[in-house]
Formats: C-alpha cells, structure tokens, sequence
C-alpha cells in the first residue's frame, strides 16, 4: 500500500458501506476496494487496522450473533482475542473500513471518512 492510495475494506450488501465507496468516488479517487468477506484480510493485517482505529473493541461488530455467542462480549477478552475471532469470522469485521497513509476509520457514520480523504 503506497502512502496515497486509498483501501476501502467494503461489503457491497451494506448501505454504509456503499455510500462510504461512492463519498469517496464522488471526490473523484479511485481506491482500492477489498472485499473482505470474500478474501479476509490476516490477522496482523486486522490488528494493525484495530490499533489504528483505537483498538479491537472499535472494529468488531457487537450486533453480529457471532459476537455473543463466542463470549466477546466478556470484558475480560483482550484484543489478541478479538483480533484472532475478526480474523476466523471476517462477518465480525465492522464495516466500512477505510485505510490510507497507514490511518484508518471505521466508517460509521460516513462522514468519518472525510479524514482520511
């Protein structure tokens, strides 16, 4: 990833996660769309994005059902825990995700992006 270029980990099913892409296609940038559901980023990749948007408990989806019912909601579970769960279950990913210069946000609401852009 080159300091300028501009990923966007996105679920095309996601209404944030559209509009998150067209915000950023509207500014007329091209980035890099990841689909992760279909190629799940490692887990180092997941925990350096995680530090980056202020820790695990930021990126994981806590509306997922997975999220309950692995206990990840047990305060006790560190991000190690959390990171290793995003990566074997990459639907506890919160989405969208959008990385550039080695920053990242989570996209909710869009406008977050706006940062980044």
């Amino acid at each position: 990833m080159t300091p300028d270029e501009i990923v966007i980990w996105h679920n095309p099913r996601c209404s944030k996660s559209r509009a998150a892409l067209e915000r950023i296609e509207a500014r007329g940038l091209t980035p890099r769309v990841v689909r992760y559901l279909d190629t799940p980023p490692p887990a180092e990749e997941i925990a350096r994005v995680a530090a980056a948007v202020g820790g695990a408990r930021a990126l994981i989806r806590k509306a997922e059902p997975e999220y309950k019912g692995l206990g990840l909601d047990d305060p006790a579970k560190d991000d190690d825990a959390l990171v290793a769960a995003m990566a074997a279950t990459p639907r506890l990913i919160e989405r969208p995700v959008v990385l550039r210069g080695g920053r990242a946000v989570v996209g909710r609401p869009t406008e977050a992006i706006d940062t980044l852009l």
